[in-house]
């Protein structure tokens, strides 16, 4: 019974998570191109409470929750190589999540020099990420 309530806390985490993975990019991709002082002081604000606020708690939780889950089954997720797959591209997200960090610190300081165009490539990776996590778990592939 605990592995289900596990499980369902991790899939909320983790959605909260990713939903502040993809908007705080494009915010970044706006703040890029924002030049008067009242927006680049909103984004700034809507950066730090995205990031402090939800997608931080979220990223600890989601871990949390998936080494409880990790934990109810120990033997069978060390033998699955979909799972060693799966936690590959935990572990890129959470590089991820440190990239988002040092932006945040960068517009925060006033000191981007990265178009919008970066932005939004890199707005992309985490698409990718969660696409390779859910065929992983779902699919199971080896």
């Amino acid at each position: 019974m605990a592995y289900l309530w596990f499980k369902a806390f991790h899939l909320i985490a983790m959605t909260c998570w990713f939903a502040g993975i993809f908007y705080l990019p494009r915010l970044y991709v706006y703040h890029s191109m924002a030049d008067d002082e009242t927006s680049l002081d909103r984004f700034k604000i809507m950066e730090r409470k995205l990031f402090w606020g939800i997608m931080t708690p979220s990223a600890v939780l989601t871990v949390i929750f998936g080494c409880l889950l990790f934990s109810t089954n120990f033997q069978f997720y060390m033998q699955s190589g979909w799972m060693h797959a799966k936690l590959f591209c935990v572990f890129l997200l959470i590089i991820y999540h440190i990239l988002c960090w040092h932006f945040l610190k960068i517009f925060k300081a006033n000191k981007n020099t990265r178009s919008h165009k970066f932005y939004r490539w890199f707005n992309e990776a985490p698409v990718i990420l969660l696409l390779a996590i859910i065929i992983f778990v779902v699919v199971k592939p080896f």
